[in-house]
């Protein structure tokens, strides 16, 4: 779209850039709260947040279509709300939670990852696994694997299987000097480059698991205000490309 070469031009040019700067970064917050509040239900998720840098640009004096002041927001980054979500009841004796810090080990074929969602099953070999069918580590970097006539499964507070009374191991439960450096994988895993720590003191609760993070009430109420500034960014934009064809026409009628 060509600008006009006049005195305001530049700064027509200017407002609609941040404009659609500004549009373009709500839009991108708006897919991210609506991930939120999907996933409002899945066990063990965490909220996604953006960060943001705000630059302030004053317009020159003189220019009535302008406010005073424009800002133009760019999102720098993503990054997780890592508070612990609320620890549900259920009636599974493989559901396991988390409560404090901490993370199952459970190994993939691209190596270890790392997961707060402990809903647990058995695959055909008798492994216990995730819903993705990844063994869950003990703290000796071994799989548990059950017989299936076992009567009873008892997950001490310490994170120890037993089956029958029988000791299996004791669940790996890791933790690590920044949370933030976890990236996200899918399905609730997590990979680091940085080295987990073997958690001292860990606990754990058996048939619970840890719910989403995610409030509902705040994400919707976020989602409305994004979504009337995605709209005054979109009118701002309609207006500077409308004075932009009527100055662009001016001209054409003082050259002709």
């Amino acid at each position: 779209m060509g600008m006009a070469k006049n005195g305001n031009g530049k700064t027509m040019e200017n407002t609609s850039y941040i404009a659609v700067a500004r549009q373009a970064t709500l839009r991108r917050q708006l897919e991210m709260i609506a991930n939120n509040l999907a996933n409002m239900n899945t066990a063990g998720f965490k909220g996604e947040n953006m960060m943001f840098v705000d630059h302030l640009v004053r317009s020159r004096g003189g220019e009535r279509m302008l406010p005073e002041q424009m800002h133009f927001v760019r999102d720098l980054s993503s990054y997780r709300n890592f508070d612990e979500g609320p620890i549900e009841a259920t009636s599974n004796p493989l559901d396991v939670a988390i409560r404090g810090e901490g993370y199952f080990v459970v190994e993939t074929p691209e190596g270890a990852r790392y997961t707060r969602t402990g809903r647990f099953h058995f695959d055909e070999q008798g492994r216990m696994v995730t819903a993705h069918g990844y063994p869950v580590l003990s703290d000796a970097g071994q799989p548990f694997v059950f017989s299936g006539s076992e009567s009873s499964i008892d997950i001490a507070r310490d994170g120890t299987v037993s089956a029958d009374d029988d000791v299996m191991g004791r669940l790996r439960i890791v933790t690590f000097e920044n949370e933030h450096q976890l990236r996200e994988t899918y399905g609730g895993l997590y990979q680091s480059d940085a080295p987990a720590e073997d958690s001292d003191n860990p606990e754990v609760v058996q048939s619970a698991l840890e719910g989403s993070n995610v409030n509902g009430i705040f994400e919707i109420t976020r989602m409305i205000e994004v979504q009337r500034s995605y709209d005054s960014a979109r009118k701002l934009v309609e207006a500077e490309d409308e004075r932009i064809k009527k100055a662009i026409g001016e001209l054409a009628k003082v050259a002709a």
